[in-house]
């Protein structure tokens, strides 16, 4: 290359590159890097055998202190195996000839090791009957908000948005008696277990107890700033229990009509509460998303379970367990007390859950605005019944909605409350068996989300 210009000139050569593959080139910087290197590792220690014996037994204690000394017992218990299998034909080898089918055998390094098998995903569920439909009951001039059954199952009970509440004999389903004294829709009905009461709520805002006997009110329960829509009685306590739209939960002195308790904490409508004899002895649930446990001896607020995504409407506890469960649009979901354990979701009802019913055989049912009916294994939270409650002659498709379910005392017959003005009956199909049928199980497609 030459540059020319005034008063100067200036040629220059460049000598042209070779090209070096990539292989090349990495090959020379590897040696480069050992040749800078070679001097430090000739003056590094010699490796102790004697500490590295004490890294690995500092290491052992650490990680597997408390199964270390089953080492020394499993080499021992090896050479016996022989004798055991040999022995297998004894009537005695029964149960562990069970315990080995239960699990399976893993080799990690020298050692064999027994590790249970793991479970399926989901375990195979009960069977129970399909339910059927076997009585509709008409009466009420408008939709029918809350059923309550009498504890000795002679009758029940059931509220409505006519204002009134009518007392139906449950075996004939004939009408015995209607009372009348709210002015608005009757949101909540409970038949105490101890005294001849009843009692229910509105959205009038009032509470009120009915002498059975006499069939009149006897009690007023002032203290609800707006409408009242469920109540439930404490299993043996002279207490009741109140929830409604200004956001509280109220405990009631049954007798004296005092206020004990404002149980504030949601920061929306209280939809369901539900009381049981055990600690924790009240839940709630509110259209804030969340159900929560209480204390109702300090009147507070022992845990709040946040799970649910949209508002929960209902809930049922277990009679027997020391469960419940929760519903709402997005999921009914399964707790254990007294924590609020998460068990696991009831999923596929893909509706505005309005009401839950549980009896002492495992059966959920769940009851939507839409009028679908689902029937639940309480075990495994598999569905083995859908039903659509038929709507009445007279009523639009949209008044199928289901707003309340009540079991009998002897949980074989359901109740529904329901938008088309009817209640409706259902029964276990008596003719039904495990052949004509089966039980749904497909584990493999089943997957429980632990949420």
């Amino acid at each position: 290359a030459t540059t020319s210009g005034p008063g100067f000139s200036l040629t220059a050569q460049i000598e042209p590159v070779q090209p070096h593959s990539v292989h090349t080139l990495v090959f020379r910087s590897l040696k480069r890097t050992h040749d800078m290197f070679l001097s430090e590792r000739d003056c590094l220690p010699a490796p102790d055998p004697t500490a590295d014996q004490v890294r690995r037994a500092v290491k052992a204690k650490d990680q597997f202190g408390p199964v270390l000394h089953m080492q020394s017992s499993a080499k021992t218990a090896r050479p016996a195996a022989g004798k055991q299998a040999a022995s297998s034909a004894d009537p005695g080898s029964a149960a562990s000839s069970a315990a080995a089918a239960n699990t399976a055998s893993v080799q990690v390094g020298e050692e064999r090791m027994l590790v249970p098998k793991r479970a399926p995903l989901m375990p195979k569920p009960d069977w129970h009957p399909p339910w059927k439909l076997y009585r509709v009951i008409s009466g009420h001039t408008g939709w029918v908000r809350c059923v309550a059954v009498d504890p000795l199952n002679r009758y029940f009970v059931t509220g409505a948005a006519d204002r009134l509440i009518k007392i139906w004999d449950l075996a004939s389903g004939t009408l015995k008696l209607s009372l009348t004294g709210h002015i608005s829709t009757v949101r909540g009905l409970q038949v105490s277990d101890r005294h001849p009461f009843l009692f229910s709520c509105s959205e009038d805002k009032t509470v009120r107890c009915w002498d059975l006997e006499e069939n009149k009110v006897v009690r007023h329960y002032h203290g609800h700033l707006s409408a009242v829509y469920g109540l439930t009685l404490h299993p043996t306590l002279d207490l009741l229990v109140t929830c409604g739209r200004d956001a509280t939960a109220r405990l009631w002195d049954m007798r004296t009509k005092l206020c004990i308790h404002t149980l504030a904490g949601h920061s929306s409508t209280v939809a369901a509460v539900a009381s049981q004899s055990a600690e924790p002895q009240l839940v709630t649930g509110s259209h804030d998303c969340t159900v929560r446990l209480w204390d109702i001896a300090a009147g507070k607020s022992l845990v709040t379970l946040t799970n649910h995504k949209k508002s929960v409407r209902a809930l049922a506890i277990h009679p027997t367990q020391f469960t419940f469960a929760t519903g709402a649009p997005d999921n009914i979901k399964q707790w254990k007390f007294p924590d609020g354990q998460f068990l696991q979701n009831f999923s596929g009802h893909n509706a505005i859950v309005n009401a839950l019913a549980l009896n002492e055989d495992g059966v959920l049912v769940s009851g939507a605005d839409n009028g679908s009916l689902h029937m639940w294994d309480w075990r495994t939270g598999s569905c083995f019944q859908r039903h659509t409650s038929p709507v009445q002659p007279g009523s639009i498709d949209s008044e199928a909605g289901i707003f309340a379910l009540a079991f009998d005392r002897s949980g074989s017959r359901l109740i529904t409350a329901e938008a088309d003005k009817t209640v409706k009956i259902y029964k276990e199909d008596e003719t039904a068996t495990e052949e004509t049928h089966p039980v749904n199980w497909r584990p493999g497609l089943l997957k429980k989300a632990r949420y």
